[in-house]
């Protein structure tokens, strides 16, 4: 029923004339086309400016929710209001629009420099459709000759803040006369004095005079500054008194007869009110407040003071009322701050049900917060999870009417400042700091072992340079891995040399204490709303060393050699490695609808002294919906390393180097779906020439043979709080494959080359 109705429907809309309700006298307004010869400035850049746009339609289905609204009758039933609804009326011809489009146009194009430009239009008329044509021709565009300023003479003190960054340099000769990036130099100049103490200080003041009689196409542009109204000069402004409303009711502040039930601290220069019972520990305030007594004033500091007490998790809300004063020949700025309270209590309860391997399960957990533990702002969170699966009966394993389970707990503690040695003190002044304590526990068992988890660890994190730089440190993460019993065919199958050391070794019992930094730079802002720039970036790079202090003790006398050669801490053999990541992703905005983002990873690991393999949950793999997409997780590599066998072989898709290259294209249909078009590249190697990984070596005369290629489409689901994300991707070169055949992209084989993946969030 449902493939007739689906049918029915199609036809409806494919016979239905979409002219069908344009009034007598009136068009439809059917194409759009913009045909520029300006260099760089495309018809789809100009379609912003048009002030009327057709039908939205969909590529080989055409105008779906035009044909959905001349589907509509008279009749009120559900099924014409729900055609309404989901319905587009027909976009009606109006040639007044069409002759202000062609003039938006035509003055984007001299704000570009292009003055002389021309913007011609054609209309076609055919069966009450109306097809138009925006003929744009740019001619010779007017350039830079020279570029000076006359701030000096205004005001020296701006001047020579000016000079010292070089910041007047807005425009060079040559360049065209672009009031856009004319425009941006002067958000700039502001933003930067601002950030001096300019508090009065806005875009306007600064101004362009132009000549454009000076040359043929060429311009004389000077920058300009306005003098404040009420001075000669404009004022820099520091602080001055700062109050902080703790966490007091409003009401409570109004009435003066309750005024004896609160508490004023005076806390390194901050007024703090409370309660008797303060909301939050006058040092919490202080190391979250950037606005301090003495300090120049600027935007910088207020958005630092914003951002650190409202992610304080008891903090609802933080309003900031800023006032002028003068005190002494001082101009100062006065700082109310008023803290509002959220929840202090947060519980969470999850229930799942799980798939694996056609094995269905259950698991849950529930997780409690109080997030202003010590009255300091400080999250405290306790999570216990538990998980039960039903394995299937087998012969073979001997696991008839044998189960899966697995608990856990761990306990988390996040403190709002960094809690660092006395001759780091100057960190602590840095935004969104934190330092975090961990400590969990997780218990595996299955029929074939009883495996037991233990971690510990602590990290430092903070930002800098406006947010642009994210630092997160390690300074110590412990975890041991212990695996009590086994089943007998488990050791046979999985525990000797003979059978696969590497899987062996994963499993053995081991410790592993690590210290690790990561960095995150973005070349924007990610606080303010300041504009983006032209190519957004961001770029990741972390180091991780593993076994150091064990190594330390074990050399100053501290352990002794096992049976097999290897040092041990505690009796407990510990694992030394070194590993290090970066990764690069760039997006190029097209326009508002079309983006091309790309992404370039690299990862090397390699194992010494107590190790001779990487610990296995530390290793790469390959594939899978944020990697080579024609692969699924943990099918690909290492290098052209293939296993004919039917058995699961992921105890040897693992390496210790990684390399993986993607482009996406992205466009989007409408507010909820996009669409995307990739290719990606990439594989894992070994740094050793493990037996039981034969051409999973990683060499330089011959990785680049070894790459893997994929290409392939995908949807995505925008839901503004979610996004959901399918791709399918087939193989185009296939490093596993023997020498000849591995260009799949040639002679495809959809059962082989094609991975489906279901995925949340964009891949990079």
């Amino acid at each position: 029923m449902r493939k007739y109705l689906i049918v029915i429907l199609s036809l409806l809309f494919v016979a239905c004339d979409v002219t069908k309700k344009v009034p007598d006298g009136s068009y439809l307004l059917n194409k759009v086309k913009i045909e520029s010869d300006v260099n760089g400035i495309g018809g789809s850049a100009l379609k912003p400016y048009l002030r009327q746009h057709p039908n939205s339609s969909i590529p080989v289905i055409g105008k779906v929710k035009l044909h959905m609204y001349n589907i509509v009758d008279n009749d009120s039933t559900w099924i014409n209001r729900q055609l309404l609804r989901f319905g587009e009326p027909p976009v009606l011809f109006n040639e007044q629009l069409t002759e202000i489009s062609a003039e938006q146009i035509r003055l984007h194009l001299n704000n570009k420099g292009y003055l002389s430009a021309q913007v011609d239009t054609t209309i076609e008329k055919l069966h009450k459709k109306v097809n138009v044509t925006y003929e744009v021709t740019g001619h010779e565009p007017h350039r830079i000759r020279s570029f000076r300023d006359t701030i000096r003479s205004v005001d020296t003190t701006i001047h020579n803040i000016l000079q010292n960054v070089r910041r007047p340099e807005i425009i060079r000769e040559g360049d065209l006369f672009d009031l856009a990036v004319l425009d941006a130099g002067r958000e700039n100049l502001t933003t930067l004095l601002r950030n001096r103490g300019y508090y009065d200080l806005v875009k306007d003041d600064f101004y362009f005079l132009a000549d454009t009689t000076v040359g043929d196409h060429q311009v004389d542009v000077t920058l300009a500054l306005n003098n404040p109204s009420d001075s000669t000069q404009h004022k820099q402004y520091s602080i001055g008194d700062v109050t902080v409303i703790n966490g007091v009711n409003e009401e409570l502040l109004r009435d003066s007869t309750g005024s004896h039930q609160l508490d004023t601290t005076l806390y390194r220069g901050l007024r703090i009110i409370s309660d008797k019972e303060p909301f939050l520990l006058p040092r919490a305030v202080y190391y979250n407040t950037f606005l301090r007594p003495g300090r120049l004033y600027s935007d910088r500091i207020l958005e630092r003071t914003y951002s650190s007490l409202n992610s304080l998790g008891p903090v609802n809300q933080t309003a900031i009322d800023l006032q002028r004063a003068e005190r002494n020949d001082s101009s100062l700025i006065n700082s109310r701050i008023t803290l509002y309270p959220g929840n202090l209590h947060y519980m969470q309860l999850g229930v799942d049900g799980t798939n694996s391997a056609g094995d269905l399960g259950v698991a849950s957990n529930i997780t409690y917060e109080h997030r202003n533990f010590f009255k300091g702002g400080e999250t405290f969170r306790v999570r216990l999870n538990a998980a039960y699966e039903f394995i299937r009966p087998s012969d073979s394993l001997d696991l008839l009417d044998n189960s899966y389970y697995e608990y856990g707990a761990e306990v988390f503690l996040s403190i709002p400042q960094l809690l660092l040695p006395w001759m780091m003190n100057r960190l602590q002044d840095l935004p969104s700091a934190s330092t975090e304590f961990a400590l969990g526990a997780n218990f595996q068992k299955r029929p074939e072992y009883f495996r037991q988890f233990f971690n510990l660890s602590t990290r430092f994190q903070w930002s800098s340079m406006d947010w642009k730089l994210l630092h997160v440190m390690e300074p110590m993460g412990v975890t041991y891995v212990r695996m009590p019993w086994s089943s007998k065919r488990f050791k046979d199958l999985y525990m000797s040399e003979e059978a696969n050391p590497i899987l062996r070794y994963s499993y053995d019992e081991q410790l592993i204490v690590r210290t690790s930094y990561n960095l995150t730079y973005t070349n924007y802002n990610r606080i303010s709303r300041r504009a983006m720039p032209r190519i957004p970036f961001r770029i990741r790079s972390g180091l991780e060393v593993a076994g150091w202090l064990p190594h330390l003790v074990t050399g100053l006398g501290g352990g002794e050699q096992n049976s097999s050669g290897f040092y041990e801490f505690f009796k407990i053999p510990y694992a030394e490695y070194v590993k290090g990541d970066i990764d690069f992703s760039p997006f190029y905005p097209i326009d508002d609808k079309r983006t091309v983002a790309a992404h370039l990873a690299v990862g090397v690991a390699y194992p010494y002294g107590n190790s001779t393999i990487l610990p296995f949950e530390k290793r790469y793999f390959g594939g899978g919906a944020n990697s080579v997409r024609g692969w699924s997780t943990r099918t690909l590599g290492p290098g052209s390393y293939n296993n004919d066998s039917t058995l699961s072989d992921f105890g040897r898709r693992v390496g210790d180097v990684k390399l993986d290259f993607s482009v996406e294209y992205r466009r989007k249909l409408n507010r909820l779906i996009e669409l995307a078009g990739f290719v990606d590249a990439g594989n894992i190697w070994t740094i050793r020439n493990y037996s039981e990984q034969p051409g999973g070596l990683f060499e330089w005369n011959n990785f680049y043979k070894e790459l893997a290629v994929a290409y392939g489409l995908g949807v995505r689901f925008d839901l503004n709080f979610l996004l959901i994300r399918v791709d399918g991707g087939m193989k185009a070169h296939n490093p596993a494959l023997p020498k000849g055949s591995r260009w799949t992209i040639f002679k495809p084989n959809f059962s082989r080359d094609f991975a489906f993946h279901f995925a949340i969030g964009y891949p990079f």
